[in-house]
């Protein structure tokens, strides 16, 4: 017996050593697979024991690997699925790294049956996800342990697996952030535990399963952000464990079912950006435990109920951009705990209740504009003193500014613009402390305002425009943080205060339509962040500062309809950056400025000045008198007749060099018959393909390698415009940022075109999460200079998203679709190509892309979004954390992107004005370009 137990002993322990070194060499295989920067993994080697080592865990009975955690440690290379397969290991935490490839078809096969818990999200992972069937070898049995899976973040691709259904136990199952296609298996009802189930940002399409109403455990449902159609299933009125239920940005239609009342623990209803219709159903006044309630963006119509009173633990109510009608319920100021109220863009009419604030313990935003509100502000809104933001604009609100809101504190955004309020703004108003943005425009105040002492010390916007105020300008505004200020359209008199020069942040500056009189101060000179400035339409006098050359960034510049007089300060326009100008109907005289502001501009924005001449071709003044002392009539004349001669001779010398060159330099190699088609086959570039290999190419209809990479292949049916010298012009461009034309070939039917051969390309879409504000940068100049490269030939690009991509490099490379760079209409084509570089600014700055055709969707909520200047709102989230050091750069190219979209395509500027506003955003943000811009070449 006793020698029994001994051998059962040592048996025992030879398996434990057995599975220590098994470990021990998984761990060490591991080590020599991974990419480490940091040195995480130094203490990874013989010299200690595995259980010593950092980010391992052992269990304290059998010091086998009970955890592995090492998230967050800048790791790459492909995912060391070998540590799923440690025999006693219960958790995994590889997150927030740079693992990156396919996972290996079979990691999930060899699972370790105690793995509870793996966490693989924020990583670089692609390719299709695998999971075993029960016919896989060694991987039949049941996925019974796993119970959190956590894949979230990746770059994961193809159809989620029905698979899925094998992992029994899983609690959490997390996809979201990755490129899953097709519809949701239906396979995903048999995981009858899960309480967590998120999809949510993939290209899921397809209805909702009805069978999801089977997962009564889940608690937690996020399937935003696809392309989800059909109607909400009436089934996840079952899910009655629900506390958050998550279907934003789909395309969900019908109604929302009754049976969402049945969900006594749902805190969270988001089902925003959808074509949900119909009425708010009664029951969702049921959802007593409800927190926020987001309906907004559908097309939902009819009331709200006063039953919304039952809410009581509502803190956020988002029913915007709806077509809800009705009076606004009284019922919501009894609604104690509710602090974001969002109404706007509907059909609410009536007034404001006067109950709304008094019983809100904690009322932050109020935003009821563009509805059909009259009536007056009610005076207690702000009465718990947390009032934040009042929004209030495009109704028919009448009265004047109640005392209530001049007693709160809190206020940071106020905008009651647009409606038919009248009398005179408290002065109390003017001394909010916290105000940063305040527009009363397009209403009736009146008063002076002048002398005054305003105390918003917070002010970053103001527009008083549209109104009834008269006397002085006011002279200070409580701080000098001001960046937009607006007092047009008013009745303001005297001369502009020399402290305004001191608004060192002011970037938009608008005084036009007013009685302003005496010359403009030398101080705004100072104004170095002006990008517009409008005085027209006033009485103004003297000359132009002749500093206001160097305003650096100023782009639009209207000083109509005054008393100016003197000349135009030569420079004006120098920074290549002023785009709109208007001096018209003054007095002004002498020499258009010689820069390319004004070279380009017309007679309408010169108009009513009898003492100016010179300018462009389109400026309709006369020439300019030339100096006294003038040389004999013969001695120009003569000049003139030499040098006429020399260049006809030139001209017919480069002629007759240029077609001896043409004649030779792309000749018809090789006429061959394909099939019964007989092709012209004419090579561009230096390339070790044969006109076999392209004939072949045309033949099989698919790419060849060149140099051992593959060359892309583009056919076009019959292009009746395209000829031989349309296509060899395309073979003549040369840019790095431009896609090469190798070859083409020409039937009677059909056009083939063969591009040059790109590494480690991907598609700018599929990049650009990745990316950086300094990648995104690159991006963007790249392009423009590419574009800018297709114009200056004569060529036009005729655009799509698709056709931007990136090479192995990083660098951003323009694939031109030859059958589209027609040579006729091309100035409409240039300003279709600047309106789509300016759809692609937007797409790097805010990372939203214009969905089932949507353009201009996109277009408006970026107008809208800058127009805020709230640039944590739309910029991109993957580069929240970059706004800091580029915010000046951001808005400003932003600001290029708004005018590269304007709607008349004349407004929109040249490619060569895109680069050198690039060049000059990156020079304020880099002061030491400036030493090196005479080094950049553009072509």
């Amino acid at each position: 017996m006793k020698a029994n137990a001994l051998f059962a002993l040592l048996l025992l322990l030879l398996q434990l050593l057995s599975c220590h070194a098994e470990e021990l060499q998984i761990l060490l295989s591991v080590r020599s697979s991974i990419n480490d920067p940091l040195h995480s993994l130094a203490t990874w080697n013989n010299t200690s024991a595995f259980c010593n080592w950092e980010g391992l865990t052992c269990s304290s009975s059998s010091r086998h690997v009970s955890a592995v955690q090492l998230a967050g440690r800048n790791l790459s290379g492909d995912l060391p699925s070998a540590l799923l397969s440690l025999s006693f290991v219960a958790s995994i935490d590889l997150s927030s790294n740079s693992f990156s490839g396919a996972i290996p078809p079979d990691a999930f096969a060899g699972l370790s049956p105690s793995l509870l818990f793996l966490n693989l999200s924020n990583n670089n992972l692609s390719g299709a996800l695998h999971f075993p069937s029960g016919e896989d070898g060694g991987g039949g049995r049941t996925l019974f342990s796993l119970q959190v899976l956590d894949l979230s973040n990746n770059f994961l691709a193809g159809p989620i697996p029905d698979e899925i259904s094998r992992f029994v136990s899983l609690k959490d199952l997390d996809l979201g952030g990755n490129y899953f296609q097709g519809r949701i298996p239906l396979s995903i009802a048999e995981l009858k535990g899960l309480q967590f189930l998120t999809l949510a940002s993939n290209e899921l399409i397809g209805p909702i399963p009805t069978q999801l109403g089977d997962l009564t455990a889940l608690q937690w449902v996020y399937l935003g952000y696809n392309n989800l159609s059909g109607e909400i299933p009436a089934a996840i009125g079952n899910l009655t464990a629900l506390g958050h239920l998550d279907l934003v940005y789909n395309h969900l239609a019908g109604g929302i079912p009754s049976s969402i009342g049945n969900l006594p623990f749902l805190q969270y209803l988001f089902v925003y950006k959808n074509q949900l219709s119909g009425s708010i159903p009664p029951s969702v006044y049921n959802l007593t435990a409800l927190i926020s309630l987001d309906l907004s963006e559908n097309q939902l119509e009819g009331k709200v109920s006063e039953n919304v009173m039952r809410l009581e633990n509502l803190e956020v109510l988002n029913l915007f951009s709806n077509r809800l009608s009705g009076p606004i319920p009284g019922s919501l100021g009894a609604t104690p705990r509710l602090r974001v109220l969002q109404l706007w863009s509907n059909r609410f009419e009536g007034t404001i209740p006067g109950s709304l604030g008094l019983g809100n313990d904690e009322l932050a935003v109020v935003d009821l504009s563009s509805n059909n509100l009259t009536g007056r502000i009610p005076e207690h809104l702000c009465y718990a003193l947390s009032l934040v933001k009042l929004i209030l604009f495009s109704n028919a609100f009448t009265g004047g500014i109640p005392r209530g809101l001049t007693r709160c504190r809190t206020l940071e955004r106020v905008r009651i613009e647009d409606n038919r309020l009248s009398g005179e703004i408290p002065l109390e108003f003017t001394r909010l402390p916290a105000v940063n943005y305040l527009d009363v425009s397009g209403n009736q105040f009146s008063g002076e305002i002048g002398r005054r002492r305003w105390e918003m010390m917070s002010l970053r916007m103001l527009s008083l425009s549209g109104n009834r105020f008269s006397g002085p300008l006011p002279n200070f505004y409580g701080g000098y943080g001001i960046e937009h200020l607006d007092l047009s359209e008013n009745q303001f008199s005297g001369s502009i205060p020399q402290r305004y020069g001191r608004f060192a942040e002011l970037s938009e500056f608008n005084l036009s339509g007013n009685r302003l009189s005496g010359s403009v101060p030398g101080s705004i000179v100072e104004l170095k962040r002006l990008v517009r400035l409008d005085l027209s339409k006033n009485h103004l006098s003297g000359e132009i500062p002749s500093g206001a050359a160097d305003l650096p960034v100023l782009s639009a510049l209207d000083l109509s309809v005054n008393d100016f007089s003197g000349e135009i300060p030569p420079g004006l326009g120098k920074s290549g950056l002023l785009v709109s100008i208007n001096v018209s109907y003054n007095s002004f005289q002498g020499s258009v400025p010689q820069t390319e502001a004004f070279l380009s501009v017309g007679s309408t924005a010169l108009a009513g000045n009898p003492g100016l001449c010179g300018g462009g071709p389109k400026s309709g003044l006369p020439a300019c008198e030339e100096a006294a002392g003038r040389p004999p009539w013969w001695f120009p004349v003569s000049v003139l007749a030499a040098a006429l001669l020399i260049i006809f001779l030139s001209v017919v010398l480069a002629f007759l060099l240029r077609r001896w060159w043409r004649s030779r330099e792309f000749e018809l190699k090789k006429v061959e018959t394909v099939g019964d088609c007989t092709w012209e086959v004419r090579i561009f570039r230096k390339t070790s393909l044969t006109t076999e290999d392209i004939l072949a190419s045309v033949k099989n209809s698919k790419s060849e390698t060149c140099d051992g990479k593959l060359v892309t292949v583009k056919a076009a049916g019959e292009v009746p415009w395209l000829g031989w010298a349309e296509v060899t012009e395309s073979g003549r461009l040369r840019h790095c940022n431009v896609v090469g034309l190798i070859a083409a070939c020409r039937s009677d039917t059909t056009w083939v075109f063969l591009y040059e051969p790109l590494t480690g390309i991907k598609s700018l879409g599929d990049a650009k999460t990745a990316l950086s504000w300094e990648k995104r940068r690159r991006v963007a100049f790249g392009v423009a200079k590419g574009l800018c490269y297709v114009h200056h030939r004569g060529r036009s690009g005729m655009l799509t998203a698709t056709d931007v991509v990136l090479d192995d490099d990083g660098e951003p490379r323009l694939v031109l679709n030859v059958a589209n760079l027609s040579p006729g209409e091309f100035k409409e084509r240039e300003t279709s190509d600047v309106y789509f570089y300016g759809m692609l600014l937007v797409e790097l700055l805010t990372g939203r892309r214009d969905v089932d055709g949507d353009e201009q969707g996109v277009l408006q909520w970026a107008r809208y979004c800058y127009r805020e200047r709230h640039l944590d709102e739309w910029v991109d989230p993957a580069m929240r954390g970059q706004v800091e050091c580029h915010r000046d750069e951001m808005i400003g190219v932003m600001d290029l992107a708004i005018r590269c979209v304007a709607a008349e395509a004349a407004e929109r500027p040249p490619m060569t004005k895109v680069v050198k506003i690039l060049l000059e955003l990156q020079r304020k943000t880099f002061p030491w370009l400036s030493k090196v811009k005479s080094a950049v070449k553009m072509f």
